[in-house]
């Protein structure tokens, strides 16, 4: 019997928070659902901005150390030319 009542009070209190949200919310539902989704927008669009950013830097990165790896490799073999 304790648990039927548990689970009745829990019921009783999602329907009172319910009521009590829908009383007290500030605008429509549908002015909060346009709200909210251009809020998940604009955090989309901001974190695709920082992914292009770090992703820019790390090409960045790569392209250098391939460079100078690529001028590693180059050098001795100039060197090599040179002594011969």
């Amino acid at each position: 019997m304790n648990t039927g009542k548990a689970i009745l009070g829990v019921m009783a209190g999602i329907a009172a928070g319910a009521i009590i949200g829908v009383l007290l919310a500030p605008e429509k539902g549908s002015d909060t659902r346009k709200v909210l989704l251009g809020k998940g927008e604009d955090f989309a669009k901001d974190i695709n901005k920082k992914i292009d950013k770090k992703f820019d830097e790390l090409m960045h990165a790569i392209t250098a150390k391939f460079r100078s790896a690529q001028n590693d490799l180059i050098k001795p073999k100039k060197n090599k030319a040179e002594v011969s």
